[in-house]
């Protein structure tokens, strides 16, 4: 079996901005391909795997996603040599300053996020939040140098090592928003290797989730599965966090619960996880939230959808921070509930 914080760290530290996703997407390919029948990559940029069931054919399908994309920046404007940006996706400008950076040019160019130190910014701005446009990127060369290798519109990720924490059981680094769940789809498919299972299983590595859904919308429309199973994060507890608008770290996937999610599918995953032990929660959604689930849910006449989530801490910044057996346990049930579905009957209690 793969060893989990590897293949975390592999596809954390590859860069796929939403809509620049090629680097990320080759990684998952890579790693996708030994463990399916058919791999594809559709005109949005998704990556599709299909691995075909032992049942009777015509058989049903059911899709996984798991957004690949990371949210970024874009470079907006180069002002005597230093680089003006703007985000991709929810970056937090609080967590931008003094941030390390590559800019995607030409060629890569390693910089970073500066802005006025404190004994330059009037006294009676010092404790306001930084806009971004007070922000810019360095990379230590002169105006003419930078216009040469960087254009308007060129990608910036966000550099970050990957880090195990003493113990090995919580693990930190960038885009963990949704790498953790693409970890998880990879882990499942091998898993199911070992197991029998009667219908057809789509895993996708969807596109530009964090700029609009966009790569659950087509998916879902081009597989047309009978059910949908979308992979995310959630917000994991920390301090200074209200206890009910988190999931606990190392305590299992969270299963959603509301109108999102079909009623006779939540039974089923949580049947599932009850009867083979794996650590679980309940996570109430009576809001339309914004993950692929939401997309899957609408796409066609509709579609019975369920959705596990990673609990993550510190979202949207460079220091995200999983279990690492949460998310083999979001594996395990991903292929539990996949091996399991023998009938469509249950289908029409939604």
């Amino acid at each position: 079996m793969k060893e989990t914080a590897k293949l975390l760290q592999m596809l954390s530290e590859a860069s796929g901005v939403s809509g620049y996703e090629s680097p990320v997407r080759d990684v998952i390919v890579q790693e996708l391909e030994p463990l399916v029948d058919e791999i594809t990559t559709d005109r949005l940029g998704n990556v599709i795997a299909l691995k075909r069931g032992q049942g009777d054919e015509p058989r049903p399908r059911v899709l996984v996603a798991a957004h690949m994309d990371e949210i970024g920046l874009m470079v907006l404007q180069i002002e005597k040599g230093f680089i003006r940006f703007v985000t991709v996706g929810g970056f937090d400008p609080r967590v931008l300053v003094g941030q390390q950076v590559i800019v995607h040019g030409r060629q890569a160019l390693p910089g970073v996020i500066g802005n006025r130190p404190p004994h330059v910014v009037p006294r009676e701005e010092r404790d306001k939040p930084i806009p971004i446009d007070n922000l810019f990127i360095d990379v230590g060369l002169d105006d003419a140098q930078v216009r040469e290798l960087v254009q308007v519109g060129d990608i910036v990720t966000l550099v970050q090592p990957f880090v195990e924490f003493r113990g090995n059981k919580l693990a930190s680094g960038k885009a963990l928003d949704n790498r953790t769940s693409v970890a998880a789809l990879i882990l499942a498919f091998e898993m199911l290797n070992g197991l029998r299972h009667d219908w057809d299983v789509y895993g996708v590595a969807t596109a530009q989730e964090e700029v609009g859904l966009r790569g659950a919308i087509t998916s879902a429309y081009g597989v047309a599965p009978q059910i949908g199973l979308a992979v995310d994060v959630t917000q994991g507890d920390m301090p200074g966090v209200p206890e009910v608008q988190t999931m606990k770290v190392d305590g299992g996937p969270a299963i959603g619960l509301g109108p999102n999610f079909a009623p006779a599918l939540f039974d089923r995953v949580v049947k599932t996880a009850q009867a083979h032990e794996i650590p679980h929660q309940i996570e109430p959604a009576p809001w339309v939230g914004g993950t692929d689930a939401v997309a899957i849910q609408v796409a066609r006449e509709g579609i019975p959808t369920s959705l596990l989530s990673i609990p993550l801490r510190y979202m949207h910044t460079v220091v995200e921070t999983v279990a690492l057996a949460d998310i083999e346990r979001t594996a395990r049930l991903l292929a539990h509930v996949i091996a399991e579905l023998t009938d469509q009957d249950w289908l029409t209690s939604n």
